[in-house]
C-alpha cells in the first residue's frame, strides 16, 4: 500500500439497523460494548458472543439519531439478525438486515481525510465519530481509513466524486488496511473459535467491564480480571503460494501436529505474499517459529501492530 488515497467497494459488507424505543436497552444486554454510552453519530467496535463468551459476530456499531447501525460480514446478517430476535420478545425493537438500502465505500490512504473534503464528504475530526450530510455518512475509523455510507440510489454520484479525488482499488486493497489496523473482521469460519479479548477487542474498545451483564459477560470479566488470558492475536506476514484463509491453523515445531494458532483475515500484501491476522498462543511469542498449515509449512513474520498488547504477553525479543 502507498500513500496515494484509493476508495473500495464494500460489497461482502452489510447493515443491521435497530429500531424502536426499547433499541438501546436491548442491544446493551446482548453486546459486549457499552451501546447505552454511545452518543448520536458515535461508533464503537463490539461483538455478539455465545453464553459461552465465544464470538458469534464482531462488528462496528454507530447511532444516527434513536437508531443503531451495527456493520458486518454480509455472510452473517441474517443469522445474526434472527439470532437476535429471537430475544427481542415484547421489547419495542426492530431488527432490519439494511444491507441493500446502502452503498458502502472504504477511504483509504495518509491523504484520506483531505481528499474526502475535496469531494465535499467532509469526515468527523476525530474517530469513531460520524459526519452525516445530505443524506449520507460518513465514518472516521482511524488515521488511515474512512467510510461513506449512502443510499443505494446514490451509489453512482457519490462514487464519481470521490473518483474525482481517489483512485479506486480493490476490497483487498481495503481488507489489508483493516489488517494493518489490528481489527479482526469474524466470518463463518471463524465463528465461536474466540473469546473477545482473544482478538484483541478489549484494546480497540469493543469490550465494556463496567456495563452489566450480556451473553458470555462472566466468560470474558473472568478471563479480563483473572489473568487467564492465553490467547493474542497478532499480525504477520507470510510468503506463501496459496492465500492464507480464516480459519487455517498455525503450528510450531514443538507441537508438532498439535495447532498452536488460528487465521483470522488475511490478504494480500502490496510486495508479494500476504499479511494477516492470526490469533496465536502467547507462550508461542518467543519461538518465532510459527508456520501455516503444518509444522513445516511457511514461516510467519511477526510484525508491530499499531496498538500494544499488555506488557507480560509481548512477545520476547
Amino acid at each position: 500500500m502507498t500513500n496515494q488515497t484509493n476508495f473500495s467497494p464494500l460489497p461482502d459488507t452489510g447493515l443491521l439497523r435497530f429500531s424502536g424505543a426499547d433499541a438501546q436497552t436491548f442491544l446493551q444486554g446482548q453486546l459486549s460494548c457499552d451501546v447505552a454510552a454511545l452518543q448520536p453519530l458515535g461508533a464503537t467496535h463490539g461483538s455478539y458472543n455465545t453464553p459461552k463468551g465465544r464470538m458469534l459476530a464482531s462488528f462496528v456499531l454507530w447511532r444516527v439519531g434513536a437508531d443503531y447501525f451495527m456493520q458486518l460480514p454480509r455472510e452473517l446478517c441474517e443469522p445474526i439478525r434472527k439470532r437476535l430476535s429471537m430475544y427481542i420478545l415484547r421489547s419495542k425493537v426492530k431488527a432490519a438486515d439494511v444491507s441493500e438500502a446502502f452503498v458502502l465505500l472504504g477511504v483509504t490512504g495518509a491523504g484520506a481525510e483531505a481528499e474526502l473534503c475535496a469531494a465535499a464528504l467532509p469526515p468527523a475530526s476525530k474517530p469513531m465519530a460520524l459526519v452525516e450530510a445530505d443524506n449520507v455518512l460518513v465514518l472516521h475509523l482511524d488515521a488511515n481509513r474512512f467510510e461513506v455510507i449512502a443510499p443505494a440510489d446514490r451509489s453512482a454520484e457519490v462514487q464519481s466524486r470521490l473518483a474525482a479525488q481517489a483512485a479506486p482499488a480493490s476490497t483487498s486493497h481495503w481488507n489489508l488496511a483493516t489488517i494493518r489496523a489490528g481489527v479482526p473482521v469474524i466470518t463463518t469460519a471463524t465463528q465461536e473459535e474466540f473469546v473477545p479479548q482473544m482478538a484483541n477487542l478489549d484494546l480497540i474498545g469493543g469490550v465494556s467491564f463496567t456495563k452489566g451483564c450480556y451473553p458470555g459477560q462472566e466468560i470474558v470479566a473472568r478471563m479480563h480480571y483473572l489473568g487467564k488470558l492465553k490467547q493474542r492475536m497478532v499480525l504477520a506476514h507470510v510468503d506463501s503460494t496459496s492465500p492464507p484463509a480464516a480459519g487455517d491453523k498455525l503450528y510450531t515445531p514443538e507441537l508438532a501436529d498439535q495447532a498452536s494458532g488460528m487465521v483470522v483475515n488475511a490478504a494480500p500484501a502490496p510486495d508479494g505474499g500476504f499479511e494477516l491476522l492470526a490469533v496465536i498462543q502467547t507462550s508461542t511469542f518467543s519461538t518465532n517459529e510459527l508456520h501455516l498449515g503444518s509444522a513445516d509449512g511457511p514461516k510467519l513474520k511477526l510484525l508491530l501492530l499499531p496498538y500494544s498488547l499488555a506488557a507480560k504477553e509481548l512477545p520476547k525479543t
